[in-house]
This record gives C-alpha cells, structure tokens and sequence, in this order.
C-alpha cells in the first residue's frame, strides 16, 4: 500500500520512521534499566554507608535498598531520567513533527474539539473495568500485580504521593509519545489504520509484560487499552486526550494504593 500523503509542511526526513520510531521505544526501557542500576547504586552508597562500619556495609546497603520508601524513591528517579531524556530526544529529533496534529505529525496540539477531552475521562474511567473484567475471565481467578503498583502500595505516604504524581503524568506523557505519537505515525505511512492501531497496540502490550511477571493473560487487557488510546489520538488529531485518557486509567491504579493502606475494601 503506497504510504500516506505527506503535510505539506513537513518533510519526510524530518519524520518518524518505524525503525525510528522503534528505536527510540527501545532506548527509553533501555534507559529505565540503566537509570535504575545507577539510581540504585547511588542510593545504596548514600542511605547505606552513613553510621555502617566497613565490616557491615554491605549488609546495611541491601537491607537499604529492601526498604519500600526506598523502592518508591528509585522508581521516581527512574522515569523523571528516563522520560526527560527521552523528552528531549523525541523533540530533536522530530522537531517539525513536534506540534503537527493528524499523523504523521506526532499530536502535541489542542484537539480540534475540546470534548474530546470529555470522552478521554470517561474511556479513561471505562476501560480499567472492561479490561479488569477481560483479564479476569482469562485468568480464571489468578491475580495478575504489576512492580510499580506493589512498590506504590507498600511505600510511606511521603514517597507514594510524588510516585502517584510520576505514574499518572510523566509516565502516560512518555508512552503516548512513542506508541500514539512516533510509533503509530511510523506505521500509518505503510500500512491501513487498522493494522496499524492493531500491531502498536500489540507491542504497547508486549513491552508492559515484564512489569507484570510476563502474565500472558494480561496482553489482552493492555492491547484493548492501546486501541481506544489509538482510537482517540486518530479521532481527536491531538495527542493530549489519549495522554488524559492514560493518566485515568493509571489513577484509578494509584487510588488503590491509598485505599488499601487505610484499610478500606
């Protein structure tokens, strides 16, 4: 299928390409392993030598790096580096596609129609129940858990309210960029929309399977959250109302964290 008429203001070198746009999905997970190896570290030494003889340093650094609070505080560090790296790059490496709306433009406009940000809570609010629904009925009664939502759960209200901060902002803000923005503008240029919402929806899924034990089970859920996500920025020409929609569906995730520390079912 030839690939999709150009804007005609933009030039076809200054816009993502699949191999592009892959690679830079692949450099921000790459950059969260590395950041996080490092964040540790550093934390480690910091939290772990102070008041430790050298004989037990060791020790105190992994009893250290055990502690919640200490958990919560590395994943924040972790994608504030990760996301404002990639933040960065996206913006130089794509600048004429930065503010464009429609594919393949990369969406960081207003909608042309601010409703749109209506249908972005509620699919937001919507779809954690469809998927939750799905992903129990093919789970059949096995609890699927995510790192980020035990680390949230277990870490002091001090640490788990700039971490909520981090996961329904600058998380959704980051993904939507690479797999609505970059990612499915790569793909339009080859291939019909619906394919194209179908296999980054796919990988959207894929790439999340780490953080949830690699639970197949749970692609579903993922997949269906990436379409309507696709949905709305191909519908809305502007990435913001899949970013809000995003945000949504990770604070209803966030909300629990809170929930079940004060006890409440």
């Amino acid at each position: 299928m030839p690939s999709r008429p150009l804007h005609p203001t933009l030039h076809d070198a200054r816009l993502p390409h699949l191999g592009s746009a892959i690679g830079m999905i692949v450099l921000y997970f790459a950059l969260q392993f590395l950041a996080s190896g490092l964040v540790g570290i550093g934390l480690g030494f910091a939290l772990g030598v102070s008041g430790a003889p050298a004989s037990g340093m060791a020790a105190r650094i992994k009893a250290v790096l055990a502690q919640p609070d200490t958990n919560a505080l590395m994943v924040i560090l972790t994608l504030l580096l990760a996301a404002s790296v990639t933040i960065v790059l996206v913006r130089r490496l794509w600048p004429a596609a930065w503010s464009h709306g429609a594919p393949p433009g990369l969406g960081l406009t207003r909608p042309g129609r601010p409703l749109f940000y209506l249908a972005a809570v509620l699919l937001g609010l919507a779809l954690p129940i469809a998927g939750g629904w799905l992903t129990r009925w093919m789970a059949h009664g096995h609890q699927v858990t995510q790192d980020v939502k035990q680390i949230g759960g277990a870490a002091s209200l001090a640490l788990r309210l700039p971490l909520a901060l981090v996961v329904v902002t600058l998380g959704p803000l980051v993904e939507e960029l690479l797999f609505r923005g970059a990612l499915l503008s790569a793909l339009l240029r080859r291939m019909h929309a619906g394919w194209a919402i179908a296999i980054s929806s796919l990988l959207f899924a894929c790439v999340h399977l780490p953080d949830l034990g690699f639970l197949w089970y749970a692609v579903p859920n993922l997949a269906l959250l990436a379409a309507a996500l696709a949905w709305l920025r191909l519908r809305s020409g502007s990435l913001w109302p899949a970013v809000v929609a995003h945000g949504v569906n990770n604070l209803l995730a966030v909300v629990a964290w809170f929930v079940t520390s004060s006890g409440l079912h």
